[in-house]
């Protein structure tokens, strides 16, 4: 069987045909992409991935040889979640995530399967620690972190070059990404992102049930993959697949509650202080909230924060919404759970440095023109050094730091430029000939690539017919 015709990005894309001299030029006319040779798209991409990967653990080899001490962690731009949360979470002392307090008397402030996987990572360590007693303890647990978490990059990587059959090569906006070299190993985010990834495969391979436990799981790891339920059940109302829709919730609560139900039955109290925790949370680094006061408008009170915030999602949400029903086409699944994210991400109390990951598969798909996710990655980088320079010296007198009011305009920064490359999402749903992945693939004028079941999905709604109808008119 032939490999089907793929779209190369050295010949379609003009910023990666400029980029590609450093590869040996633009893809020749007789080379094979769809896989017919040892190097086949996946096998390209992951080894794209490893390197990133790779170097992204060096730029933490300062730290590591400083033990992460501060203000040098946060100079050279290496600073992890990783490395103190296992002393001060107790798992250097043989604590058990949610079943028992920790040191200072609190639970971990994480889900649940992000807790199992650090506790798996401690177990290794002290086992490591046992056979090799030289080994820092510290430094092993945030090695064997970086080995664990590497294998989800590359899930998230591999699913995303195999859920559009003719654009795998858009994944290599995934697996060089300089965002994820700068933060994957902050903290534990590729958990979700990977899981994410997954299920959005089996999505596009029409397996709702199976697409439901992986998101259940990814649920279950982090927070923020329960809002992509919101516009994925909008675009079932819309194509009229709402029986798929209940396979995938089926399998997203299922998979939820066998992760979690084990803790609320052993420690209800533990088990719920990552929910408490969040709610209770004040404005933080990176947030519009945040940023402001640091240019002196009057701060939120702490009683009205929650309520703003999620009011401000809630109306982009609604925007959101409106533009799932009344674009001319329906929007592709993955650009509008790239918009809902991103919504989250800018009106959010917090935004940390890792948290651009979640993003990055999501708008990879959503929109691969490597211009545009370049110009976006390069204000969040900006961001990333901001955010350090101003730690540097933040409560520490007379400390070479960046001020608050540079910290909170690079905040804006990274925001209004991810509001940008959401806009220009958007207007590929309202004129989707702009829409790359429609028009550029194979066969052309798709409609929605990677959606299973929803693509090629008519409108089911009679309203929704009748306002197509008088538009195209």
């Amino acid at each position: 069987m032939s490999s089907p015709e793929l779209v190369s990005p050295t010949h379609a894309d003009p910023v990666a045909r400029a980029s590609s001299p450093f590869v040996g030029g633009p893809l020749g006319r007789y080379a094979r992409i769809g896989g017919d040779g040892f190097w086949s798209p996946v096998r390209v991409l992951i080894l794209l991935g490893t390197l990133a990967w790779m170097l992204g653990a060096l730029i933490d080899v300062p730290c590591m040889n400083n033990s992460w001490g501060s203000p040098d962690v946060y100079e050279h731009m290496c600073y992890s979640d990783i490395p103190p949360l296992y002393g001060a979470r107790g798992f250097a002392e043989g604590y058990l995530p949610y079943l028992a307090l920790q040191p200072g008397g609190r639970y971990l402030e994480y889900p649940v399967l992000t807790g199992v996987f650090m506790q798996v990572a401690a177990w290794i360590t002290g086992a490591v620690v046992t056979v090799v007693p030289s080994a820092g303890p510290t430094i092993t647990f945030f090695v064997v972190n970086a080995i664990l978490l590497f294998p989800f990059f590359l899930l998230a990587i591999v699913c995303a070059a195999r859920m559009v059959r003719s654009r795998p090569w858009d994944a290599a906006l995934i697996a060089i990404a300089p965002t994820i070299i700068l933060a994957g190993l902050i903290n534990w985010d590729l958990i979700p992102v990977g899981l994410v990834m997954a299920a959005l495969l089996l999505w596009s391979r029409e397996r709702p049930v199976w697409a439901g436990v992986l998101l259940g799981l990814a649920i279950g790891a982090k927070f923020y993959p329960l809002i992509l339920l919101g516009p994925w059940l909008l675009l079932c109302v819309r194509s009229g697949r709402m029986r798929q829709f209940g396979l995938l919730i089926a399998g997203t609560a299922g998979a939820w509650l066998v992760v979690n139900l084990p803790f609320m039955i052993g420690n209800l109290e533990g088990w719920a202080h990552f929910y408490e925790f969040s709610s209770s949370r004040g404005m933080d680094w990176g947030s519009i909230w945040y940023a402001s006061t640091l240019w002196g408008l009057p701060a939120i009170p702490a009683s009205l924060l929650n309520s703003v915030a999620t009011g401000t999602f809630i109306a982009l949400c609604a925007g959101i919404a409106a533009l799932i029903f009344f674009a001319p086409r329906r929007p592709r699944l993955v650009a509008v759970l790239f918009l809902v994210v991103a919504a989250f991400a800018v009106t959010n109390k917090v935004y940390s440095p890792q948290f651009v990951i979640w993003l990055v598969p999501l708008a990879a798909l959503a929109r691969p023109v490597w211009r545009d996710f370049l110009i976006w990655q390069a204000a969040e980088i900006t961001y990333f050094m901001a955010i350090w320079w101003f730690l540097a010296g933040y409560g520490i007198e007379e400390a070479k730091g960046m001020t608050p009011q540079w910290y909170a305009f690079f905040t804006f920064v990274h925001v209004i430029a991810t509001v940008w490359f959401a806009g220009l999402v958007v207007r590929d749903a309202l004129e989707p000939d702009r829409d790359i992945v429609r028009t550029d693939g194979i066969p052309a004028d798709a409609d929605d690539p990677g959606g299973g079941c929803l693509d090629g999905a008519a409108d089911a709604l009679p309203w929704l017919r009748d306002h197509r109808e008088v538009s195209t008119t």
